[in-house]
């Protein structure tokens, strides 16, 4: 892939794909770091969530040792507290496409079968 032409006759090189690497895995940590943020901020709102999710931490990990990817499938309360933040706050604008099964009108628009439709979150709230 490295030194590749490119459709506009510029090669793509290896600091090029580099770059790109890089972008795609620092827009991964800002959007991670974000929902954390959002969660955090959710659980500040309304302390009997955060005490809930305080007591089953408590309970399934102790104070003697750090969460581990094993310990999820024993915190279902902290997966719906992650899975809420995400309906409230997510990440991208964009949801996952979706195919009408029937044609139908919303609003004034006409939508006919098997047309793929997105819905932008970020305007719904």
């Amino acid at each position: 892939m490295a030194n590749r032409e490119v459709s506009d006759g510029s090669e793509l090189t290896m600091t090029h794909i580099k770059a790109l690497l890089l972008n795609w895995y620092i827009a991964c940590i800002d959007k991670s770091a974000g929902t954390v943020e959002w969660a955090l901020a959710e659980m500040i709102r309304n302390h009997r969530i955060l005490e809930r999710a305080q007591k089953e931490m408590d309970r399934v990990i102790g104070r003697d040792r750090l969460l581990e990817e094993s310990d999820l499938p024993n915190l279902p309360y902290l997966q719906t507290i992650c899975k809420e933040t995400l309906r409230l706050h997510p990440p991208v604008p964009l949801s996952i496409p979706r195919v009408s099964v029937d044609p139908c009108e919303v609003n004034t628009y006409y939508i006919p079968k098997n047309t793929r439709l997105f819905v932008y979150v970020w305007a719904i709230g």
